[in-house]
């Protein structure tokens, strides 16, 4: 399949379905390369910017691919400084993405601190709306997700059909653990977010993000104290 053909939406979820079966034990340079020869321009990567590892991935299978960033107005300084770095000096182009309202119109709207009093609501205002209307241009997309990082994630494909947007989901690092991922930060010198070395596992918006303790998962430090574990992007 070619760049100039856009195959229709049968044949992508058969297409995600089949990768997912033939690709699980290819690695994940293998993955993304699968990616950006089936899709060509109509495929992009998703960054937190916690770490540029799949947008590297991405660069070194297809130079100049769309890394989406989603800026929900909320990030950690450093977040921000992390794009930029990923921005100049990585060979990608960088795609960055902003929720309708600012900060302040959605506090007029809907009150201030919407993220304390209404989690699910300002992520779906400032996460989950941008990226869907984001990706309407792309057949897929790629993400970070790995199955070590939370009970959520363990059963996450390498290559799979994201049901809601309608639109062939793939997540390369699915089998990588953390030593992995370290591994491959120190061989590439991929740059990453200074937080992880702050005492944060993961991060997202400052508001709703700590440090986490030792022995603690990964995601236990996005909106601790609450059920919630997910923004709603992922499922």
């Amino acid at each position: 399949m070619t760049d100039t053909r856009h195959p229709t939406e049968t044949e992508r979820k058969a297409l995600a379905e089949r990768a997912g079966r033939e690709l699980e034990d290819a690695s994940a340079l293998e993955i993304v390369q699968w990616a950006a020869d089936t899709f060509g321009d109509r495929f992009c990567v998703t960054s937190s910017m916690e770490d540029a590892v799949v947008a590297h991935l991405a660069s070194r299978a297809r130079p100049g691919v769309d890394v989406v960033f989603l800026d929900t107005g909320y990030h950690f300084p450093e977040t921000i400084g992390t794009r930029d770095a990923v921005d100049a000096v990585m060979d990608v182009r960088v795609i960055t993405l902003t929720p309708r309202q600012s900060v302040a119109e959605q506090d007029a709207a809907y009150g201030p601190r919407l993220h304390d009093r209404d989690p699910d609501l300002c992520c779906a205002l400032r996460k989950i709306r941008p990226l869907t209307e984001g990706l309407a241009g792309y057949d897929a997309w790629a993400t970070g997700l790995r199955r070590d990082e939370s009970p959520s994630r363990a059963g996450t494909p390498v290559v799979g059909w994201d049901e809601k947007r309608r639109k062939v989901k793939i997540s390369p690092i699915a089998r990588w653990t953390q030593d992995d991922v370290d591994a491959y930060v120190a061989e590439f010198g991929v740059l990453t977010n200074p937080l992880l070395m702050d005492g944060y596992a993961s991060v997202g918006c400052a508001p709703c993000t700590r440090r986490v303790a030792a022995g603690e998962d990964a995601r236990a430090g996005r909106w601790a104290g609450r059920a919630k574990t997910e923004c709603g992007i992922h499922g």
